[in-house]
């Protein structure tokens, strides 16, 4: 009898690298730093106060800063989601972190009844499309040494998935887009130094354990190069706990006008021809 279906994620090995992450280098930590910022703008376009807000993040910047502007924070580990109260919250933030949760649906799930009704989420997290250059070094390693193709950059979600998600998970008003980013990396240990400091290297349960020997480190570094640009592809996502005074989506069918006649140039003959 086999055991059920291996897990993508070592979510124990994901907590002792996060608690080892670079406490004070604030340089390694630029990107979350942007995708924090990007959603503290974003909650100052949302015009009704904030009490309480559920903060879940690599970095306890966001959460220091939310602290600032006289909100309670509650700031936790993806671990301790199952034991949230329910309707708890007013707002729940995150940077990070949720793309690596072995279930993410699940995880959406309880973020959601956490918030109050009308209690809304901002989130932001690495996605599809990032680093592509660090791909390509990990495969030149391994072919260097005759190794077969293993898992070493993180499952990533694109934009429309995280969407989807939101929906699935029970949010109303679901928002998902992306920013694109591009960062220049002297050489390949440099980026590798940035994500081991973030606590953000490779934590797949079914990741190669052997680490390059100096034949297959030295053809990584030769082929990521010197002076390249990595891509990074930012996923934000914003929904809503339902509430019965949210604006619904007009029943299909209940429109007057035609499609067809708003997009007929002014002037037109509107008959048939």
């Amino acid at each position: 009898m086999t055991g059920g279906p291996t897990l993508p994620f070592d979510a124990a090995l994901g907590r002792l690298r996060r608690e080892r992450a670079g406490a004070g280098k604030d340089g390694a930590w630029f990107l979350h730093r942007r995708a924090a910022e990007e959603l503290l703008d974003r909650l100052d376009l949302v015009a009704r106060p904030f009490a309480r807000v559920l903060e879940l993040s690599a970095d306890p910047w966001l959460g220091a800063q939310l602290a600032a502007r006289g909100l309670e924070v509650v700031r936790i580990a993806e671990a301790g989601l199952p034991g949230l109260a329910p309707a708890g919250f007013d707002l729940a933030l995150s940077v990070g972190l949720l793309d690596t949760i072995n279930d993410l649906p699940g995880a959406l799930a309880l973020l959601r009844r956490a918030l109050k009704p009308d209690g809304l989420l901002l989130a932001a997290f690495a996605g599809a499309g990032s680093l592509p250059r660090l791909r390509q070094a990990m495969r030149a390693g391994e072919a260097a040494e005759g190794r077969d193709p293993s898992p070493r950059i993180h499952p990533q979600i694109d934009v429309r998935a995280a969407g989807d998600l939101l929906t699935r998970a029970g949010f109303a008003l679901p928002v998902a887009d992306r920013e694109v980013v591009e960062v220049r990396y002297a050489s390949l240990p440099r980026l590798v130094g940035d994500l081991r400091l973030t606590g953000a290297t490779n934590i797949l349960a079914q990741r190669a354990r052997a680490p390059f020997t100096r034949l297959g480190l030295a053809a990584a570094i030769a082929d990521f190069g010197q002076d390249t640009t990595e891509r990074f592809e930012l996923i934000f996502l914003s929904g809503w706990a339902p509430a019965p005074t949210q604006p619904a989506p007009a029943r299909r069918g209940s429109g007057t006008a035609s499609l067809a006649d708003a997009l007929r140039p002014k002037g037109s003959d509107s008959g048939p021809r």
